[in-house]
């Protein structure tokens, strides 16, 4: 009902930040890892200092819901010192969310920013069949038939990936699709399971992200120490940071809890036109900044993947109410022969 009471410049613009948050992390990302100057930075500290931001901006949101101080500190005593269980509960998607994380950073030093966008669209017939495991929802044969053409249009975008020019630092294709392969897994399994402990109490979303990302600074705290940690006590948690950097940090931050936004007040339609103007955005990007040379089987793949978030975002026919409708007709044209 949400959607049907928003009017159309707040739809378009829900659709227009989102696009350009998704391209331009992206895009940003990538050049941080390939061409920009400086030193490098380590990733595992960016990851954990979006989740420290992600929960700054949780906390402002919860506390703009809540209304009063005392109503907030009430609110964060019950479900967070109060409730032990929920944390645990909340620590699953915690640590998959930084697995997935860590995975977007390995892929796109390995990958061009357009090939990782398309790629990175296997996410959908991931959360599908989560979506049918651990929901028992359904699939229409439409978005079924749109799941396996998105894997066929990745498929010839990776059949011989597009080369860009202007990277000279050394790459690995194979290592950046693995890192793909492992981060849509996590996002389809860990959206699937926040979506399910959402919906199976009436807690807040913004009090189930403190939860989460509490959890999320741990996890990233440790993987810091396990990846980098002789390295950043050398160096320090900030070696090799510049506005770019930053950069990156504040879209990680700030396209996770939009994201709520937009689910709450668009529909699939108009989230599948954002992945693909995302798609189309990331590769003008690549080719003016990476000199990324387009392919034919790159550009047939992208167009089949953005033809097929379409297709998958299609909303069902109601059946039910077609029966209903040719029960009535059926009885009227009855009662007319009679």
């Amino acid at each position: 009902m949400a959607v049907k009471n928003v009017s159309v410049i707040f739809k378009l613009y829900c659709l227009t930040v989102m696009t350009l948050v998704a391209a331009t992390y992206t895009v940003a990302l990538r050049y941080t890892r390939t061409i920009s100057s400086g030193d490098m930075y380590f990733s595992t500290t960016a990851v954990c200092i979006t989740e420290v931001i992600k929960l700054i901006l949780s906390l402002g949101m919860l506390a703009k819901e809540t209304g009063s101080p005392t109503r907030l500190r009430n609110s964060i005593v019950e479900h967070v010192f109060y409730s032990p269980k929920e944390l645990l509960k909340l620590s699953v998607p915690s640590v998959v969310y930084a697995i997935q994380n860590n995975m977007a950073f390995l892929a796109l030093s390995n990958l061009d920013a357009a090939v990782y966008q398309v790629t990175y669209q296997l996410k959908i017939p991931c959360t599908a069949l989560c979506t049918v495991l651990m929901l028992n929802r359904s699939l229409s044969q439409l978005q079924w038939f749109s799941v396996f053409m998105l894997c066929g249009g990745v498929t010839l975008v990776q059949w011989k990936p597009a080369e860009a020019t202007k990277v000279q630092v050394e790459q690995n294709p194979f290592l950046g699709f693995m890192a793909i392969a492992i981060a849509v897994l996590c996002s389809g399994f860990a959206g699937v399971y926040f979506e399910k402990v959402l919906k199976s109490s009436d807690t807040s979303l913004w009090v189930r992200n403190i939860q989460m990302y509490l959890s999320g600074i741990l996890v990233t705290l440790i993987g810091v120490y396990m990846t980098d940690g002789e390295k950043v006590l050398e160096k320090g948690f900030f070696f090799g940071y510049t506005l770019w950097v930053c950069f990156v940090i504040f879209l990680a931050s700030v396209g996770g809890l939009y994201t709520s936004i937009v689910v709450k007040y668009t529909d699939n339609i108009m989230k599948g036109f954002s992945a693909a103007a995302a798609i189309v955005i990331s590769t003008v990007a690549s080719v003016i900044l990476f000199g990324l040379q387009i392919t034919i089987t790159f550009a047939s793949g992208a167009l089949l993947v953005c033809v097929s978030i379409y297709l998958y975002g299609i909303p069902k026919q109601d059946t039910s109410k077609l029966t209903l409708q040719d029960a009535d007709k059926e009885s009227k044209q009855r009662l007319i022969t009679v």
